[in-house]
């Protein structure tokens, strides 16, 4: 069943189409990969379905519902964006824990509560790391607990913007790991946009193609990477084989 979906998206910065009549869908427990080079709209395309911005034209849908470009406190709970930045996604003068509660408190009631032990379990680090500032943090850790903080409020669909680029080979493969273990657990949807090829074919259970603002191919994960039907979409399979 189709939890999200963009139908005819498209954004215009100044003169720049920055996203032309894109369609995308998330069913539910799915996790749909996203992936083009730098510029192709890939992360345009996260922040007009978290609600960061508006389209300039197209309709995003949740649950069958028309979202308006101002939503609900709820829209937000159900939609959370992780972004590529971690440490940039914290407040710099509060520690994890503070940043953390402070989102869920907006989010969820200001009278509910964060339990930070089992926060920190579930992304695999100690709770007394929570008291941390970000700049006291490995940019893994920060990413783990940007994961935690999304997940605190109990989404219903992760948005996660290239979470892995600034990360070493064994971090992006612990982050993966989480994500998707994370996903079937409690059963949260999640688009996962990278430049990545090969990260994206290890996590995701489809696979969209973008360049220059538009959606080259999309289909299931073994059709893109056995069986590519556009020349763009084979020349990145080609380039992750001969790395």
């Amino acid at each position: 069943m189709t939890i999200l979906e963009g139908k005819s998206l498209n954004k215009r910065y100044a003169a720049v189409d920055a996203l032309r009549g894109v369609n995308v869908r998330l069913d539910e427990r799915e996790i749909l990969g996203v992936v083009g080079e730098s510029g192709s709209g890939k992360s345009t395309l996260l922040k007009l379905l978290s609600g960061l911005e508006p389209p300039s034209g197209g309709e995003i849908i949740f649950r069958g519902r028309s979202l308006s470009p101002r939503r609900t406190k709820e829209d937000y709970r159900a939609i959370q964006m992780i972004f590529q930045d971690a440490a940039a996604s914290f407040h710099p003068r509060r520690t994890v824990a503070d940043s953390i509660g402070e989102s869920v408190r907006s989010l969820c009631g200001r009278d509910t509560a964060v339990d930070k032990a089992a926060l920190a379990a579930m992304v695999g680090l100690s709770p007394e790391l929570m008291e941390r500032y970000p700049r006291r943090l490995s940019g893994g850790q920060c990413q783990r607990f940007a994961i935690a903080r999304a997940m605190a409020a109990k989404p219903e669909i992760l948005l996660c913007d290239e979470i892995t680029s600034a990360l070493d080979v064994n971090s992006q493969a612990q982050i993966l790991r989480l994500l998707a273990e994370l996903c079937h657990e409690s059963g949260t949807s999640a688009v996962f946009v990278s430049h990545d090829l090969s990260l994206v074919a290890c996590l995701c259970d489809r696979i969209m193609v973008m360049r220059d603002g538009a959606v080259v191919e999309q289909g299931l994960t073994r059709q893109i990477i056995d069986a590519p039907r556009e020349d763009y979409t084979r020349a990145l399979v080609e380039s992750v084989m001969e790395v």
